[in-house]
């Protein structure tokens, strides 16, 4: 059974709808002796722990996927800069020809609606390129790009740079979360807190809402407070991870950050690569100083570029949040995680119909061939996606879900895993868990949990 039907199929064969208002209802009714904790567990079946080896795996994937090429790879990068300078001049014509007073082919409310339209629109489009240039920056620190670590990182520099990126710095944790993916005390970013790391847990002397529902966990699944802490997430989530390690590993010091060569994410051979990764980004700085001395000051600088740069930051977030954070995806611990298992510890969605696949590079596509090699460019992660597919069946994980709907679900069903167990899965405010697993030599179909 394909694993992007798994949500149809599971729909079909048990039908069930949630009813939030159940949890709160104070009515008495057939359902008011139904505990609410375990309301919409097990909404998917039973996960199947895969049994694969990485040289089963990896043989999946024709030859032909591994190949790179620095030519080819450039015409991309030439492409997205291309599109950069582009969507600027436009943008540089969009104040003179619309305007409150005096606008060139719009005045008055008209040109004061038209300009603020056109910047709306130069911001996201800007926000997508950018975003696909963080990505070849990516790809760069894969060593996807080229045959050639020189170029490579050469080439990653100045684009991660571009987008105010501390390339070598990132390039170092991102491995460490590659090398140990879904793996609960070793992985680098969107590590699930544990159920004794959360919030602290209610006395039993609050205000009870509903039976085993304190006020405290009702406030966590209000749809405002779920709401406020998003836009918090997608605001100040990256740069949060970049200076405190936000979303990490909570086992590093506090203000762990990638600026600081003397930071626990890097050895002693790091040093000069994160000094050389931060002079780039106060080099960049002084571009944009010197960009808004000939455009006209700061209003410059944040229109052209803070608020795309912005907006590459949310989708940044986003995409990274959404590709390990979904309730029907495992997380390991020591004593059942290996590569191959972490490895599809990951789901393959679409970003907003041609954006993903076209300015975005696939990222959102093709992440789980990306997991199982990050050296395959993202021009033949396709054909690597398909060939995964037919090889992985249960064990690939893809849904065609908007990603906003996902986002909004996934933060209000994902919120912490249990301190104990050997493969965990997201519970909610209330404790509820979508999926239980089975180990491979136990029927699929059992439904028995074993953890």
């Amino acid at each position: 059974m394909a694993a992007s039907t798994l949500r149809q199929r599971t729909a079909a064969a048990a039908p069930r709808k949630e009813k939030e208002h159940d949890v709160l209802a104070s009515s008495d009714s057939e359902e008011e002796h139904q505990d609410p904790l375990k309301a919409l567990e097990n909404e998917y079946p039973p996960f199947v722990v895969p049994n694969l080896t990485i040289k089963e795996v990896l043989g999946a994937i024709p030859a032909k996927c591994f190949e790179r090429s620095a030519l080819r790879s450039s015409t991309y990068v030439v492409g997205d800069f291309l599109m950069v300078a582009a969507l600027g001049y436009a943008a540089y014509h969009i104040d003179p020809a619309f305007s409150y007073t005096g606008g060139k082919h719009l005045d008055g409310w008209a040109g004061f609606a038209a300009k603020w339209a056109a910047w709306s629109l130069y911001w996201t489009l800007q926000g997508w390129v950018m975003t696909g240039i963080w990505i070849l920056g990516h790809e760069c620190g894969h060593q996807a790009f080229s045959t050639s670590k020189t170029i490579n990182n050469t080439m990653g520099l100045f684009l991660h740079s571009f987008v105010l990126v501390p390339y070598h710095s990132w390039r170092i944790s991102h491995a460490k979360h590659h090398a140990a993916t879904g793996h609960l005390t070793r992985d680098e970013v969107f590590v699930p807190r544990t159920k004794s790391t959360r919030n602290p847990k209610p006395t039993g002397k609050k205000l009870e809402v509903s039976r085993n529902v304190e006020i405290d966990e009702l406030l966590e699944d209000a749809p405002v407070y779920r709401l406020g802490w998003i836009i918090v997430q997608q605001l100040f989530g990256w740069p949060a991870y970049l200076f405190t390690n936000a979303s990490g590993q909570l086992w590093y010091p506090k203000w762990t950050n990638h600026f600081d060569p003397s930071s626990l994410v890097f050895d002693a051979r790091h040093r000069n690569q994160v000094l050389i990764s931060d002079a780039f980004l106060v080099g960049m700085v002084g571009l944009l100083t010197l960009f808004g001395s000939v455009m006209g000051g700061f209003s410059a600088v944040a229109k052209y570029y803070i608020v795309p740069y912005l907006l590459v930051n949310h989708w940044l977030v986003m995409i990274t949040y959404l590709q390990h954070t979904d309730p029907q995806l495992p997380h390991y611990s020591a004593d059942m995680w290996n590569f191959q298992r972490g490895a599809l510890c990951t789901i393959d969605r679409n970003l907003l119909g041609p954006v993903g696949p076209y300015l975005m590079h696939g990222i959102t596509e093709t992440h789980v061939a990306h997991h199982i090699s990050s050296k395959i460019p993202h021009y033949h992660a396709w054909e690597a996606t398909e060939a995964l597919k037919s090889f992985l069946g249960e064990h690939y994980h893809a849904t065609d879900e908007n990603m906003f709907v996902s986002l909004w679900k996934s933060y209000k069903q994902c919120r912490y895993v249990e301190d104990e167990g050997s493969v965990l899965f997201y519970k909610d405010a209330y404790g509820r868990a979508r999926r239980n697993y089975v180990l491979p030599d136990v029927p699929s179909d059992s439904g028995v949990d074993v953890e």
